[in-house]
């Protein structure tokens, strides 16, 4: 017996689904859906968290609505995959303080952390905030203090991330061949692709039912901006413990040209995702739970916008304050990451690996 509302509606039209299958080239959904004949509560999230949501099957199905048969795949199991937001993140008690009102939790705990540097920094030497310290960050907070900050809010991201994967895998795999060398390299390039949120050919379904690509265009812009800057971070680390080679960098260094190639990502990415979520057709989605989708785009935006802010202004005597400010916004991003979109992709790319296991198999799973 399914145990909820969402789970017994993502049941229902799988069933209708699966006696169908006009779908079925379309997306990853339906292939993998086709391989069952029953479904359980974890093919169901599994399913759910496979779904890239682009939308196209609602035109293209003859029973969407106003039919009586009320299907709509893209929100019951947009509806269901935030579901497993909540059922498999760690700590549980965190997962109702992010789930509405997750813009206004991130930007008060960076403004939060903002404040505290500003504290801890006008305590110890008062002149470092406001001096012009030719972009040596070092000079207003001390390298040990703002590794042992940032590094304490990604371990416990990392952390939380890691023991959220596990349930969900567990909850999943109970079915799922065992996953090859050949399936992972597969669900890695539909990963980098974005093969999925192609909707069958034409891209994502608009707020007008045309399918475009612009939804594809920001997440790529979004997903590569985000690797670029972790690799300016990694190379910037190298430097520092490898060479001996400490910030600040000349903007033609690869660090700094890494981190401004990412930093233009995660400028137009996620303001791309933000205004076409505005205008996509709310029937596509679930509309009541948007809090941390929000959060997580509006953060990876803001982490952008005061890292360029920090870069053109960091030779002059509101660096510190920039600094501070900037600093609060990552670790606000970091700790805000187990809860939201992040989480979902990397889900995403478990349920990618199950399916190309379940492909390469060739066969019934139940």
């Amino acid at each position: 017996m399914l145990a909820t509302d969402n789970l017994r509606e993502a049941d229902r039209l799988m069933t209708i689904c699966n006696a169908c299958r006009y779908c079925e080239g379309l997306c990853a959904v339906f292939p993998a859906m086709e391989m069952r004949r029953t479904f359980a509560a974890g093919d169901l999230n599994y399913l759910a968290n496979l779904c890239h949501q682009c939308g196209a099957c609602v035109p293209d199905c003859q029973y969407s609505p106003p039919h009586q048969f009320d299907v709509n795949v893209p929100a019951a199991l947009a509806r269901l995959r935030n579901d497993t937001y909540a059922d498999y993140v760690w700590p549980r008690a965190l997962s109702g303080v992010f789930a509405r009102n997750g813009v206004l939790v991130a930007l008060l705990c960076a403004a939060s952390v903002a404040v505290f540097i500003i504290g801890f920094v006008a305590f110890a030497d008062p002149a470092a905030l406001w001096s012009q310290n030719a972009g040596d960050f070092y000079k207003v907070m001390p390298h040990r203090a703002m590794v042992a900050l940032l590094g304490a809010a990604f371990l416990y991201a990392i952390a939380a991330v890691v023991f959220g994967l596990r349930a969900f895998w567990r909850d999943i795999s109970a079915s799922a061949p065992p996953v090859g060398f050949g399936a992972l390299c597969q669900a890695v390039a539909d990963t980098f692709t974005l093969r999925y949120l192609g909707g069958g050919g034409g891209g994502c379904t608009s707020e007008n039912e045309q399918p475009s690509a612009r939804r594809r265009v920001y997440h790529h812009l979004t997903f590569y901006g985000f690797l670029l800057c972790f690799a300016a971070t990694s190379v910037a680390t190298i430097y520092h413990y490898a060479f001996g080679w400490h910030a600040p960098y000349a903007v033609y260094s690869l660090p700094v040209l890494l981190g401004i190639a990412g930093g233009l990502g995660l400028l137009i990415g996620p303001a791309g995702l933000f205004a076409l979520s505005g205008r996509r057709d709310p029937k596509l989605t679930d509309p009541t739970r948007k809090g941390m989708d929000t959060a997580f785009i509006a953060m990876l935006f803001l982490t952008s916008l005061t890292g360029f802010l920090l870069l053109v202004l960091r030779d002059t005597s509101a660096m510190g304050l920039l600094l501070a400010i900037h600093l609060g916004v990552v670790f606000a991003l970091f700790v805000s990451l187990p809860y939201g979109k992040f989480v979902h992709g990397v889900y995403r790319f478990l349920a990618l690996v199950k399916y190309a296991g379940e492909r390469r198999m060739g066969s019934f799973v139940d």
